[in-house]
């Protein structure tokens, strides 16, 4: 099994995709150790500040150091040099919030996954074109379940996250789980800025460990 099949392997098993961004390292990094508390092994750290690659250059050396069975990649990526910058940083892996053939060559030429986003059928056949796995249904909350119900059965061969919009709720997840989504993408619901502002990282374990465990029992379903 090649690194892109594992790391898809964990996305799918994990069904939860936890993404943040923080201008402090040091809260960077104390999100990071709470989310890996919470059982996350797959983790985006968003493209959204200028810190963000030296934030990321801290935390692959710590997720690499001790964290076990961790993978950290950088999502917001939105073109060839952003890629080319992370990769070189660490990233095991590539999010980007639309479809950049430049990311798509830079993540090619050194086998890194790529999970690119898209919102319209032409994207995802393109995409396809491309041999990508796994699609970012970017933003989630105007697709909705009801438009992964309806383009399952085009595309068997995908798998499909959504990402903006989810919510840490049952019904919601399982909605999307029962659409067939392989996994969740979940940014400020489960780290929010009122959360960050509080530095109540305990609270970011918690709700990892919640979402996990919901997505867990849905999955049995």
């Amino acid at each position: 099994m090649d690194k892109r099949t594992e790391i898809i392997s964990v996305i799918k098993q994990q069904g939860l995709m936890p993404l943040y961004f923080h201008a402090s390292a040091e809260v960077s990094i104390d999100v990071l150790k709470a989310l890996y508390e919470g059982g996350c092994r797959v983790i985006e750290y968003t493209n959204r500040g200028k810190e963000a690659l030296k934030n990321f250059e801290q935390l692959k050396k710590i997720s690499d150091a001790s964290m076990q069975g961790m993978y950290l990649g950088a999502g917001t990526i939105k073109d060839g040099s952003s890629a080319i910058a992370f990769i070189n940083a660490g990233a095991d892996f590539l999010v980007s919030p639309g479809l950049a053939e430049d990311v798509f060559d830079a993540t090619y030429s050194d086998k890194i996954l790529w999970i690119p986003g898209c919102m319209t059928i032409t994207e995802i056949m393109k995409a396809e074109q491309f041999g990508i796995e796994l699609i970012k249904l970017f933003p989630g909350s105007l697709l909705g379940p009801s438009y992964v119900q309806a383009i399952r059965e085009i595309f068997p061969n995908l798998l499909f996250m959504p990402t903006g919009g989810v919510e840490l709720e049952k019904e919601n997840l399982s909605a999307w789980f029962k659409a067939g989504v392989c996994a969740v993408g979940m940014g400020s619901k489960l780290i929010s800025k009122e959360t960050l502002e509080k530095k109540e990282y305990e609270k970011i374990s918690a709700l990892a460990k919640q979402a996990l465990g919901m997505i867990r029992e849905l999955k049995k379903i």
